[in-house]
């Protein structure tokens, strides 16, 4: 850590004694204020005392952030023990979340088109970061929109370490403690508690979806609530089959936004949300997929959005059979993907997570019991090497187009 060990004076008088004016949020298991310590912006989270919880995830914090580095990652700058108070330093990301940006008040008009691809793009590279250059690998375990702060150049940074479990290759942790947020859960985690790299794809998937439509994770618009997937898995059949991305993407975007970037966008969050571990594509892939290195084939495996494992066996066919069980593969139900909100009910709730992990989010965090092990305790080595430095700009490629130039396009 850059900054060290920080005493529990320093940080009081950082924050004018923790003041109000300096609040930058609170949740259940503490608050965070901004300050400033030696010459540095910082954002400092204050753990509720005696939280068991807060402690655990003080731990995880510490073992894991501060051994990776990447540009898509938050810093942690330092941390306090004091007596009972446990502090956690983090640079200060000034411009809120991309949750704040989507959902809330009039900043969701300045979210234009590159803005969201560059954020897409960038989360993507910090999240491969972590399943494929860290080792053990690390499986974040609340990628959500409320988890990526965003500077002022609207450069994302994956934030919140605190579900964070270290994993060996080739390892499924299984939890009976259900850690995350409704509307993000991959399936196979909220039913078993397995929980794999591909749980944090599903997650990131479900956050490209708010990004082409601007919905959020759990939609209540209509009197039956229902998750951003099972809404848009149907439509992402239409967008793939039948080149039609009319009904999915955000109307805030109205025709601005670039038809190349927009079908490969929605490729990767089809293939993300797919309803077991095993047919989700890694991260890696996702960021090759999106910087226009991989072919997509090698992103979905030979599948396309809809189709099961039933449709394989029968040989791809055409009959009108394996069109219903590919469009079936969709559905909202039993066991599907999209799930409603009511396979989650027996969860406990918790308290939301946001900005540095404690701003309320509009979502709930869902818990339950504890962990059957504790992976934080594993010994960590990371990944020395500097990571990929690729850019957004390699894809650049962004006039503003119609939808009708997007139905025409292909990825």
């Amino acid at each position: 850590m850059t900054g060290g060990t920080f005493g529990y004076d320093e940080l009081a008088a950082a924050t004018d004694g923790f003041s109000e004016a300096n609040l930058l949020g609170q949740g259940g298991f503490g608050h965070v204020y901004k300050g400033t310590v030696r010459g540095q912006e910082v954002a400092i989270k204050k753990l509720r005392a005696g939280s068991g919880q807060g402690h655990r995830e003080f731990r995880a914090e510490v073992d894991i952030i501060s051994r990776v580095h990447h540009k898509n990652l938050v810093s942690l700058v330092g941390f306090c023990i004091h007596a009972e108070q446990r502090l956690l330093v983090y640079e200060y990301v000034p411009n809120k979340t991309l949750e704040s940006h989507l959902h809330h008040g009039s900043s969701r008009a300045a979210l234009d088109w590159p803005r969201r691809w560059k954020i897409a793009v960038g989360s993507a590279k910090g999240l491969a970061y972590l399943h494929e250059d860290c080792h053990p690998r690390i499986i974040h375990r609340d990628i959500k929109a409320a988890n990526i702060l965003l500077d002022y150049t609207y450069e994302p940074k994956v934030a919140d370490f605190g579900l964070a479990k270290c994993q060996e290759i080739e390892q499924t942790a299984v939890s009976t403690r259900v850690m995350g947020t409704f509307g993000y859960l991959a399936p196979e985690y909220a039913a078993t508690g397995k929980v794999s790299d591909r749980s944090d794809v599903f997650s990131f998937g479900v956050m490209l979806l708010e990004l082409i439509t601007g919905n959020k994770p759990i939609m209540t618009s209509s009197d039956q609530p229902e998750t951003l997937v099972s809404w848009a898995k149907p439509l992402l059949t239409k967008a793939v089959e039948e080149e039609n991305y009319e009904e999915l993407i955000d109307p805030k975007l109205q025709a601005n936004y670039d038809a190349y970037e927009m079908v490969r966008l929605v490729a990767c969050a089809a293939a993300a949300v797919r309803q077991t571990a095993r047919s989700r594509p890694r991260m890696a892939q996702i960021v090759r997929y999106l910087e226009g290195e991989l072919a997509a084939e090698d992103l979905n495996a030979g599948m396309t959005p809809g189709q099961s494992a039933m449709h394989r066996s029968l040989g791809g066919g055409n009959t009108d059979d394996v069109r219903r069980l590919r469009r079936m593969a969709f559905r909202q139900g039993t066991g599907t993907g999209s799930g409603a909100i009511s396979e989650y009910a027996s969860s406990e709730l918790s308290a939301p997570t946001s900005e540095y992990g404690l701003n309320p989010s509009s979502e709930y965090t869902a818990s339950s019991a504890g962990d059957t092990e504790d992976m934080t305790d594993v010994p960590r080595r990371t990944g020395g090497g500097e990571a990929r430095p690729g850019t957004t700009e390699q894809l650049s490629r962004r006039t503003t187009v119609s939808r009708q130039a997007g139905r025409a396009s292909q990825g």
